[in-house]
């Protein structure tokens, strides 16, 4: 295919032309080939699409059929009640009712006697806003056997009963549910509303996915349903799906291994060293959730002792405290950061995390003048979907950080142009360099003014359109 007329990022207006999946030429009035397919960009600029380094595809698909139930929605136990009963007078009986988004500010804690007084003739299930837990009304428990699991996620009463509140236990719970809710998650329309906004790639961070829930993900991208790249983080024991060609297989390929921390379930040193060290011994680098000063520490402290891979990363980095700057340089370990968040949760954070953290929350700016590497991800269903929106946060202080913690556009965008197996690694439009593209209209600091103020024309994946305005 040919771009005419684009605006290129040192204001320069060129001629591309994308050849198997890759551009291959770059100039001036270059001449359009028989049947070769085109888009004039007179007025646009071209870009690297953009690739989101850490999402939850599945997760965000389902939010599609979910309530909405907390801020900024949601704000207050009759509200969560409203929700919870409109949507039961209207979904079909027998389904379940799934809701997500919810935060103790709304109700205070959910368990299965606060559901079953508000929704008791219908299995219901809510996520909290942190991706952490499921609450479940008694209806739900029953079905998924709640009360016979022995998996310690399950919480449990004095009198050793379910109270309907399962932490970290998505795959246990899904695979539970099974023909109770048989429509799977629509991953084109997700994918489609990715494409508008000029994305062409996902880091799939969910943790724990079987051979199975990779190979349907991959599937979706050989069928077209999801029109982007796919870069799934997986453990050591998960093959490459099979792909029907070289080309689709490039689409989607196999990241580092995803490791979950939580303060009050953390392994022990010898243990989480082991971990990291098993997927090393695979040839698989490790993506670590952090969002606490001491899952931080105990991660630095575990990679000391197994040896950094390159590849090795740290997810959110939520809470960065300065002394471990020096740390993450030396040892050219990226921080994979939502920008997003500090803006989507200013009230929550404002509210409860500690005065003494408040300085070292959702770092940026005061990371990369130390030289950190620094990438980002809406981390979406968990926060908002479009990057613009953590493109805009980035780059203004919309929650009482500190000014150094802004960015400039440039780099606000950089945080979503690197490649999918380095994130920090720009991506450049050049000969010879993949072709996920996107034309715009308007500046990259225009999305000051909003997330809307920046409007893609089109998303080139791999050469192919896959959204044209």
């Amino acid at each position: 295919m040919l771009i005419r007329n684009a605006t290129a990022t040192g204001g320069e207006v060129v001629d591309i032309r994308c050849d198997d999946g890759r551009i291959s030429e770059i100039g001036n009035h270059l001449p359009r080939g028989s049947r070769e397919p085109d888009i004039d960009a007179t007025g646009c600029r071209v870009m690297p699409g953009l690739h989101d380094h850490h999402i939850h595809l599945r997760a965000l698909a389902a939010t599609a059929d979910s309530i909405r139930v907390g801020p900024p929605e949601t704000r207050s136990a009759g509200d969560l009640r409203a929700a919870l009963r409109s949507a039961d007078t209207t979904v079909p009986h027998g389904e379940w009712l799934r809701a997500v988004g919810y935060h103790e500010s709304v109700a205070g804690p959910l368990t299965r006697d606060v559901l079953d007084a508000i929704v008791p003739g219908r299995p219901v299930r809510i996520q909290h806003r942190t991706g952490a837990m499921w609450m479940l009304n008694s209806a739900a428990c029953r079905l998924v056997g709640a009360e016979d699991c022995t998996m310690p996620g399950v919480e449990r009463d004095a009198a050793g009963h379910p109270t309907g509140r399962l932490w970290r236990m998505d795959s246990w719970l899904g695979t539970r549910i099974g023909d109770v809710a048989p429509s799977p998650p629509d991953l084109a329309a997700m994918s489609r509303r990715a494409a508008t906004r000029g994305v062409t790639g996902f880091t799939e961070a969910t943790p724990g996915l079987t051979q199975a829930s990779v190979d349907d993900l991959a599937s979706a991208v050989y069928s077209g349903d999801v029109v982007q790249r796919i870069h799934c983080m997986s453990g050591p024991d998960i093959r490459p799906p099979a792909s029907p060609d070289s080309v689709a297989a490039q689409r989607f390929t196999l990241g580092p291994t995803k490791i979950l921390l939580d303060d009050d379930n953390l392994p022990t040193l010898p243990a989480l060293t082991a971990t990291i060290a098993t997927a090393h011994r695979s040839g698989k680098s490790v993506a670590v959730h952090c969002v606490t000063r001491l899952q931080l520490i105990a991660t630095m402290t575990a990679l000391d002792d197994a040896g950094v891979l390159a590849g090795d990363r740290i997810e959110h980095g939520a809470i960065i405290p300065e002394d471990c700057f020096g740390w993450l340089r030396d040892h050219s370990t990226p921080v994979i950061t939502q920008p997003n968040f500090p803006l989507e949760r200013a009230e929550q954070y404002r509210a409860e995390v500690p005065a003494a953290d408040q300085p070292d929350l959702w770092r940026l700016g005061s990371l990369l003048v130390a030289g950190v590497h620094v990438a980002a991800g809406t981390d979406a269903p968990f926060g908002g979907y479009d990057p613009w929106t953590a493109i805009q946060a980035a780059m203004t202080d919309h929650s009482g950080r500190a000014p150094l913690e802004t960015v400039s556009p440039t780099v606000a965008l950089g945080l979503f142009c690197g490649t999918p197996e380095h994130p920090t690694t720009a991506r450049t439009i050049t000969p010879g360099a993949v072709a996920d593209l996107m034309i715009v209209r308007g500046a990259p600091e225009d999305v000051r003014h909003g997330p809307s103020a920046v409007e893609v024309a089109a998303t080139v994946v791999g050469g192919t359109v896959v959204y044209r305005r």
